[in-house]
């Protein structure tokens, strides 16, 4: 595969502004077979061929404030006998975000057992997780830099616990473009109206074009604002309207080229105008059966938000969406340093019917094989206790899993000490996350480059590397 390190012109007048008299880059057009003289190139395009991995989309359920892995994917029956006791010497000290590294260890009240053929272990918070416990790939040995959910949210996002860099999300899209010029390619939906931690950073295009930022669609039954025109305004009359901005703007635009912001708004009117005729039909969720209603939890008011989300983004994916980020908890609500029975018990019930109504869905479609699901938070939670009835931040050692999109499920990769505190096996670093799944889609995370002020960018800061043991059949 080769190495996308040119930094494509936007337009003919930065080509041969680039390219002094341009002749040279002549001669790379004929060769490549790109042409960068006649037209600027389309910036959704696909920039690396899809030719290794499986998965052609992602959905990431992002559970923001950092879920506890030892009361959910890894069961530590010593944290329950040593319970009350200060940490043992033997065990290295953390450094925590609340400072609670001395606190009595906090016991999880959890009954666990193990399911499906692969008799994987979880607990009874997520009962319905058994239902799909075989196309799991619980990744026990997570690990993230950042100690509290400003650095950890931004890093999990981005590969960096300082904002400014591209998300996730917009390495895809500026790797693989997108399958439907009618919708965004990167779509973001939360499930309050809360703002996620760090804000649009989360997904935003950091020095990248502004087109691959995502587009954030709202919780609800109008997940897109104004979509419908306004009353007494025709189609014809909407278009009008939209080519007659499309010329003010492409005159203003005029040697403004090099600002994104202001190409990606233009095709944001652009694709706005398409959208009034293709999103309607694709956030219509009454449209579902009520057999699907039922398997995402809708008409339940516990589950009714997030199985609106789920039931969302499989709809996006059937049209060829490329990468759905669902927060679930927006505004830090995982994040439990008291009470963690009370909110943690909620949070998973929300969550656990959606979830395993997805995935059963997308398989059930045929979707899932080239689906891949990532669910996780920032960061996980201290065996230390907190306020007596909580845990701490765990940036060292925490848990994560995939599932579909050529993942080999019914499997644990990694593991964390008896305590679940530091990742001592097969550890992956949330770089070593994204090296992987740009792998699963079909990329080598080394080739995909973004040139930024003369230098080479990825997205795992040239520290990921990709673990094989995710691969099905590898």
């Amino acid at each position: 595969m080769a190495c996308n390190n040119i930094d494509l012109p936007s337009s003919r007048r930065e080509f041969l502004s680039k390219a002094g008299a341009g002749f040279g880059a002549v001669a790379l057009s004929a060769l490549s077979g790109e042409n960068f003289i006649s037209a600027a190139p389309n910036p959704v395009a696909s920039k690396i061929p899809h030719q290794l991995g499986k998965a052609k989309n992602v959905i990431f359920l992002f559970m923001e404030g950092g879920p506890s892995h030892l009361d959910l994917f890894d069961p530590k029956p010593l944290l329950n006998k040593l319970a009350g006791q200060s940490l043992p010497d033997s065990f290295e000290r953390p450094v925590t975000a609340m400072g609670e590294v001395n606190s009595a260890l906090l016991e999880s009240k959890r009954k666990w057992a193990q399911h499906g053929e692969s008799g994987l272990w979880i607990s009874d918070w997520l009962p319905n997780h058994s239902k799909i416990a075989d196309e799991m790939c619980v990744i026990r040995s997570c690990v993230s830099d950042g100690i509290n959910h400003a650095g950890g949210v931004c890093q999990m996002n981005t590969g960096s616990v300082f904002g400014g860099r591209p998300s996730l999300g917009s390495w895809i899209s500026y790797g693989l473009g997108t399958e439907n010029e009618s919708l965004p390619g990167f779509v973001v939906i939360k499930d309050t109206n809360s703002m996620v931690v760090n804000g649009t950073r989360c997904w935003g295009s950091g020095f990248m074009p502004a087109i691959h930022q995502g587009v954030l669609f709202e919780s609800g039954n109008e997940p897109i604002s104004n979509l419908s025109n306004p009353k007494n305004v025709t189609d014809a009359r909407q278009k009008g309207k939209l080519d007659f901005l499309n010329q003010l703007n492409q005159k203003h635009i005029g040697g403004r080229e090099s600002n994104t912001d202001l190409d990606a708004r233009i095709r944001s009117y652009e694709m706005a105008f398409k959208m009034q005729a293709e999103a309607p039909e694709a956030i219509d969720l009454e449209s579902e059966p009520q057999h699907i209603k039922d398997l995402y939890g809708l008409g339940d008011k516990e589950t009714e938000t997030y199985g609106r989300q789920c039931l969302m983004a499989r709809r996006l994916v059937e049209r060829g969406v490329r990468f759905i980020q669902l927060y679930h908890g927006a505004g830090s609500k995982w994040d439990s340093h008291s009470k963690m029975e009370t909110n943690h018990s909620r949070l998973c019930n929300n969550v656990d019917i959606p979830i395993t109504g997805l995935i059963q869905d997308l398989k059930q479609r045929g979707l899932l094989d080239e689906t891949l699901i990532i669910w996780g938070g920032e960061f996980g939670r201290t065996p230390m206790s907190e306020k007596g009835d909580g845990r701490d931040h765990n940036p060292t050692g925490f848990t994560m899993w995939m599932a579909g999109g050529g993942v080999k499920g019914g499997q644990i990769i990694g593991s964390t000490d008896e305590l679940g505190l530091f990742a001592v096996e097969d550890r992956m670093h949330v770089h070593d996350i994204h090296a992987t799944t740009m792998s699963l889609l079909g990329m080598d995370h080394t080739d995909v480059v973004y040139m930024h002020k003369g230098r080479p960018e990825r997205i795992d800061l040239n520290e990921g590397h990709v673990n094989s043991k995710l691969v099905k059949g590898a």
